[in-house]
């Protein structure tokens, strides 16, 4: 349930600052009639996600096992690319998204309401695309026939909604670069587990072989269906008994992207975010 919550919670963020500051900006410009169509864009925004996660949900029931598997497998392989390449933006860009953000709104406010809706819809769209892939695929690779899951990714969405409010308010200032880095590393561990189990779909789908070739198994140490093993697999999408080709592409991701993620040379042109914090933070 952790590891979905800090999904929601991570990816919520993103889209909540985005949010954040394209309100304080009008607002402290004096365009309060610049509004509506900006809630106008994220509501269509929203609800694109929403019923792109749908699709993804229902519409796979229709499938038989092995496409389900095998249309499993490639959109978590595809959700963890997308992740990975998130995470790595967001480090690379936080200190200009607030001038980015600005500049486009600028040009949108002497195009029209048009353009302000579009302009609301593109910045929050590509997050929650994003957000509903990535959790379609993590909640399936870390349920457990329970609801904790999904309950784990709107408790993160909805701390996300508080912390954004709180931002806006003022009532909240932390160091951005800092919360992005960290748990921008302990998503990058989520996505390995989403990866692997990504693999082992395929492997199910009898896209890849290698299904029977066990690196090991523990299941007798370590009980899929104990508190502990419930645990290890909602935090990290562990499981006990994976084939030789998960660990290795669990290993082959993991370890480069976590040492490039915290490579001296990356977290040195990434300062605290303070033009971000400011951002949300000011409203006159």
């Amino acid at each position: 349930m952790f590891g979905n919550y800090l999904i929601g919670l991570r990816e919520g963020l993103e889209a909540s600052l985005v949010v954040c500051i394209l309100i304080a900006y009008l607002v402290k410009t004096g365009r309060r009639d610049a509004l509506a169509p900006i809630w106008s864009g994220i509501g269509v925004a929203v609800a694109l996600a929403l019923g792109f996660g749908c699709a993804l949900t229902f519409g796979s029931q229709e499938l038989t096992f092995q496409a389900q598997e095998a249309l499993g497998g490639s959109l978590s392989i595809i959700a963890v690319a997308l992740v990975t390449w998130m995470v790595f933006w967001m480090r690379r860009t936080a200190r200009h998204l607030k001038a980015e953000l600005h500049g486009k709104l600028d040009s949108a406010l002497q195009m029209g309401t048009a353009a302000l809706v579009a302009t609301a819809f593109l910045a929050v769209g590509r997050e929650g695309l994003e957000t509903a892939l990535f959790v379609w695929a993590s909640v399936r690779a870390s349920s457990d026939g329970s609801h904790g899951p999904l309950l784990g990714v709107a408790l993160g969405l909805l701390t996300a909604v508080v912390l954004g409010w709180l931002f806006y308010k003022g009532a909240v200032r932390i160091n951005l670069s800092k919360f992005f880095t960290w748990t921008g590393a302990m998503l990058v561990v989520v996505a390995a587990g989403v990866l692997a189990y990504g693999v082992h779909d395929l492997q199910e789908a009898e896209f890849v072989g290698g299904l029977q070739d066990k690196a090991f198994d523990i299941s007798t140490t370590i009980p899929p269906d104990s508190w502990y093993g419930t645990l290890l697999k909602g935090v990290f999408n562990f499981q006990p008994d994976p084939t030789v080709l998960q660990v290795v592409v669990w290993l082959l991701y993991l370890v480069p992207t976590l040492v490039f993620f915290f490579a001296p040379g990356r977290s040195a042109a990434v300062k605290p975010a303070a033009a971000t914090e400011a951002a949300v933070a000011e409203k006159s």
